[in-house]
């Protein structure tokens, strides 16, 4: 009996170490922006990486709705009304999907949060679709990123993974 007894625990602690030691294939991230006043954006995403696979056109594919990362969709959170690519965005909680394209990308903000990602099937809820503009990168980025750059407006995001860039601005 014993004998069983310390072969479950060093089983269950084998596991254990073994479990801590692998890290998460996409761990969760965070992108902020403050636009002034008061005024924040907060983004909630997980991120990939490349691992050597080819990413556009094939792992995310052309013309299709895309949760924007990994795992649970990725959050969009402004504390006041906002302008994303010109369009009117209320205060609130949203969640942000893609429609990757080559030469063009179609950000779209949904109004449903708390969904896993995908399959898409939430286009009664979307408050927004915005164009996106698509530039190539010098360099592969191996993590999938999200982040904000201060604007003399506000501030604009930008997508990059592998070499390319997605971009809008958004203004108060």
């Amino acid at each position: 009996m014993q004998k069983r007894f310390a072969l479950i625990t060093s089983l269950i602690f084998t596991l254990t170490l073994l479990a801590a030691g692998q890290g998460k294939p996409s761990p969760a991230a965070s992108a902020t922006c403050e636009l002034g006043g008061g005024a924040t954006i907060k983004t909630d995403y997980s991120s990939p990486r490349m691992k050597g696979r080819k990413i556009y056109g094939d792992l995310v594919p052309y013309g299709e709705v895309w949760r924007t990362g990994a795992n649970e969709a990725t959050t969009f959170v402004t504390s006041s009304a906002i302008k994303v690519g010109g369009k009117d965005v209320p205060a609130g909680s949203y969640t942000i999907f893609t429609v990757p394209g080559q030469d063009k990308w179609t950000l779209i903000i949904n109004k449903k949060t708390g969904e896993w990602g995908i399959p898409y099937k939430y286009q009664s809820d979307e408050l927004a679709r915005v164009d996106m503009k698509v530039s190539k990168l010098p360099a592969p980025v191996e993590n999938f990123t999200i982040a904000y750059d201060k604007s003399p407006n506000g501030c604009a995001m930008h997508i990059d993974w592998d070499t390319t860039r997605a971009a809008v601005s958004i203004t108060k």
